[in-house]
């Protein structure tokens, strides 16, 4: 399938669109756990519900993202996600009334329809970029960042007011929003229907596959930081307001990479050298938190390796993405690093928490070192095949 050409404005269009779905994520991310815990539900059902959606990633985006090359307009399964979406969240507070099984079933629900909205805009943006040589995926991410980082403060201050229970309706609002966004912003992109691929299935190239399990590795070795970090600094007398501090100075980093990244010549389409930039500053910075055992002051300066930890590996695999998926295969491969992500990151993450209860965070933390290097090992191995 050849992706269509989008209209002027574009990089301006996909970055509101970024930041529309990146809100969603930015409020059901940190606050949906605690309309979960109003319900009265205990600690490990909460657990549960809440790595739902990470196991119905693993399973249902590569096939729902792969229906674009199947000839089925992104635009389209945007707008049908978002609905899918507000709909879901909309009747949470009545299945939770229900039982919690009517619940999960939606929480299920919730998931499928979510699961392809980014790979989508992560397609829809890759495709414009090769269309548009003046256009940049880092600064149209960064529009994502910033949805991201907007919604979480702003939702906290409003749940603050109106207390959790509003949670579900705040974010179907945000998805009814998103719907909006993709029906608008992305309306002139769509044009005639999408050409289905030829007969017969595309495979993806080894170098490809090696890019993607790297990129997926080095996101997972943030499995123990996501899960355990503020609980381990705590541990180590940084109080709630400091660790507060310390997560928006990662957000921050990520936004300024995304924002000057572009920039430099060096790491502009240089999906490898970005992979290696980010698995090399992953391995700086987990080492770096076993250190802040002993010296907590780390913890504030090592959290500014976010921005290449995550950014630099979130473009290179893009531009892997961008530069080695074959036509015809773009949207399956597109699905297939988002679903091997999840996979990789749920995996982390129930290491990590195997390693905190055994050893704590020094445990949990050096057990992401090796991770990260399995990403810098696969990234070389994918560099190496490439060449070839």
């Amino acid at each position: 399938m050849q992706p269509l050409p989008l209209p002027l404005g574009d990089g301006s269009r996909l970055a509101l669109l970024y930041a529309a779905v990146f809100a969603g994520i930015g409020v059901a991310m940190p606050f949906l756990p605690l309309w979960l815990s109003g319900l009265g539900l205990g600690p490990e059902l909460i657990g549960a519900l809440v790595a739902l959606p990470i196991l119905v990633r693993i399973v249902a985006t590569a096939p729902l993202v792969g229906l674009i090359d199947r000839g089925l307009a992104p635009r389209r399964l945007m707008i049908a996600g978002s609905l899918g979406l507000a709909a879901t969240y909309a009747l949470m507070p009545s299945a939770a009334g229900l039982g919690w099984p009517m619940l999960a079933g939606l929480i299920v629900l919730n998931a499928i329809a979510g699961a392809p909205l980014v790979p989508c805009l992560d397609y829809q943006s890759l495709a414009a970029v090769r269309r548009g040589p003046g256009l940049d995926y880092a600064r149209i991410r960064l529009g994502g960042s910033l949805g991201f980082l907007a919604a979480t403060l702003l939702g906290g201050w409003l749940l603050g007011l109106v207390g959790t229970g509003s949670i579900t309706h705040f974010l179907a609002g945000l998805e009814l929003a998103s719907a909006c966004g993709a029906a608008h912003l992305l309306r002139r992109a769509e044009g005639a229907p999408p050409a289905p691929r030829a007969a017969g299935r595309v495979r993806l190239p080894a170098a490809l596959w090696l890019a993607i399990a790297a990129g997926a590795a080095i996101q997972a070795s943030h499995a123990a930081v996501y899960a355990f970090g503020s609980i381990h600094w705590g541990t180590l007398g940084l109080t709630p307001a400091t660790t507060g501090f310390a997560w928006g100075i990662g957000v921050v980093a990520e936004i300024a990479f995304f924002a000057l990244a572009g920039r430099v010549p060096g790491l502009r389409d240089a999906p490898f050298r970005l992979l290696a930039l980010g698995a090399g500053a992953a391995l700086l910075r987990w080492a770096g938190l076993l250190a802040a055992a002993g010296l907590p002051s780390l913890v504030l300066p090592l959290q500014i390796l976010h921005g290449l930890t995550f950014g630099a590996t979130q473009l290179g695999a893009m531009a892997a993405l961008s530069r080695l998926a074959p036509e015809g295969a773009r949207g399956a491969a597109q699905g297939t690093y988002a679903a091997c992500s999840a996979l990789a990151s749920a995996t982390a993450t129930l290491a990590s928490g195997a390693a905190y209860r055994a050893g704590g965070g020094s445990l949990a933390f050096g057990l992401m070192l090796p991770v990260a290097g399995l990403g810098l090992a696969l990234t070389v191995a994918a560099a190496r095949m490439a060449r070839r």
